[in-house]
C-alpha cells in the first residue's frame, strides 16, 4: 500500500483578497450606496433638524400667543399708548419683527452647525 504525504497546513484568514476590515469604510460611501448604516447617519441629521425646527416653531407660537394673554390678564396694557400709538400695536409693529429676525438668525446658525457636524463625520480622514 502506498502512502501519500499529507500537505502542510495553511491558515485562511479571508476568502477575499481585497476584504475591507469592518468599520474602515468611509461614511460617505455608506451614504452613496444607500446602506442601512448610511440611513442611520442621515436619519440622525434629519431628526436633529426636525427637533430644531419644532423648537423654533414652538418659541414663535408661544411668543405670539403671549401678547393676547398679556392683554387679557393685564388690562392696563390695553389703555397705554406711546406717541399716540396703542401699546399692542407698538409691540406687534416694533418688537415682533426684531424678535423674529433674532430667532431666524439663531435657527440658521444652528442648522449650519448641524450640517457642518454631519459633514465632519462624512468626510474621509
Amino acid at each position: 500500500m502506498e502512502t501519500t504525504p499529507t500537505p502542510d497546513r495553511v491558515r485562511v484568514t479571508s476568502s477575499r483578497r481585497g476584504a475591507v476590515p469592518p468599520g474602515s469604510r468611509p461614511v460617505s460611501r455608506e451614504l452613496d450606496e444607500q446602506t442601512a448604516l448610511g440611513d442611520v447617519y442621515l436619519d440622525g441629521l434629519l431628526r436633529a433638524q426636525l427637533r430644531l425646527s419644532l423648537l423654533v416653531l414652538s418659541l414663535t407660537v408661544l411668543g405670539l400667543a403671549a401678547l393676547p394673554l398679556v392683554l387679557v390678564l393685564v388690562p392696563t396694557t390695553q389703555g397705554t399708548a406711546l406717541f399716540g400709538i396703542p401699546s399692542p400695536w407698538l409691540v406687534l409693529g416694533v418688537a415682533v419683527y426684531p424678535a423674529a429676525w433674532v430667532l431666524a438668525r439663531w435657527y440658521a446658525r444652528q442648522s449650519e452647525r448641524l450640517e457642518a457636524d454631519f459633514a465632519d463625520v462624512v468626510e474621509e480622514p
